[in-house]
């Protein structure tokens, strides 16, 4: 059975991903930023479901690099990754410092990067491979309050496009999940900008947010379909998928949103198609449907 590596596999999508594909006879190794504190009995559920554990900080290549080789050592190779570790942001976008937007573009784009520069020697060795990519709705829209997640998501989903094409000649497909917003403990650890003397001159609207994110809350309780699970169950249908014949977009949501970003999916790939058919290189699209 398929060998696969899970980024954040402590966190809302990784934890139920892996126990699905661990169900299931994948062979299943994940990254966490450290074993102890509040991932020690995640890590050790997953452990005791058959998942190997590494340690990796996304933010450090000499980290990424050994976690991505101690991974493929305790599977015997690696057939998919599962690039799901992220970091969310949440407020008034002038009120972002910086180094807040640097911190989460490290995290949600370099950090892919990194895990990706030290996993595609081994897959491009092999001839053939899976990569699938954890984005968002809002990784192709952008909403009040998260633009700094968005824009760091909307990236990301720029990069895949050229990793789909550049690597498809090596027989390693990519695949992009889209979810809504789901209730997990993502939204307790997002950014949230601290600068009280900008806030203060936004006056009453800088109570909106709050708000907001109350009213968003409020909507998730009420849609018991709107949960991680759906997550593992899109990577599984994915998974099960032969070779070469899955889409390259996965929406994921029961909230009403998803079959809008559907429907603008279907004309960016029309589109894209119609590029690269123009510049003679719709090859690099075959292996997504």
């Amino acid at each position: 059975m398929q060998k696969v590596m899970i980024t954040g596999i402590a966190g809302g999508f990784g934890k139920p991903t892996a126990l699905a594909l661990l169900e299931r006879g994948y062979q299943v190794a994940g990254s966490v930023r450290t074993r102890e504190g509040k991932n020690a009995g995640t890590v050790a559920a997953l452990e005791a479901a058959g998942a190997s554990i590494v340690e990796m900080d996304a933010k450090d290549t000499t980290s990424s690099e050994r976690a991505i080789a101690d991974a493929i050592t305790h599977l015997g190779g690696l057939d998919v990754l599962f690039n799901n570790a992220g970091i969310g942001s949440y407020g008034i976008q002038e009120l972002m410092s910086p180094d807040d937007m640097a911190h989460v573009f490290d995290v949600n784009v370099l950090g892919v990067q990194r895990v990706m520069r030290a996993a595609l020697p081994h897959m491009r060795a092999r001839g053939q491979g899976t990569v699938l990519y954890t984005s968002s709705l809002i990784g192709r829209i952008a909403t009040p309050f998260y633009g700094t997640y968005s824009a760091s998501k909307w990236a990301l989903e720029a990069i895949v496009e050229c990793y789909r094409t550049e690597l498809s000649g090596f027989g390693i497909e990519s695949c992009i999940i889209e979810p809504g917003a789901m209730p997990t403990a993502f939204f307790d650890g997002m950014v949230a900008p601290k600068d009280p003397d900008r806030e203060v001159q936004y006056g009453e609207f800088a109570a909106v947010p709050a708000m907001s994110a109350a009213g968003l809350a409020q909507m998730l309780e009420a849609t018991p379909d709107q949960r991680p699970e759906r997550i593992a169950e899109a990577v599984v249908a994915l998974l099960d998928k032969p070779f070469g014949q899955k889409p390259f977009r996965t929406v994921v949501d029961h909230v009403g949103v998803g079959p809008q970003i559907e429907r603008y999916n279907n004309v960016l790939h029309d589109v894209t198609r119609n590029v690269m058919t123009s510049f003679g290189i719709e090859d690099m699209l075959k292996l997504n449907a």
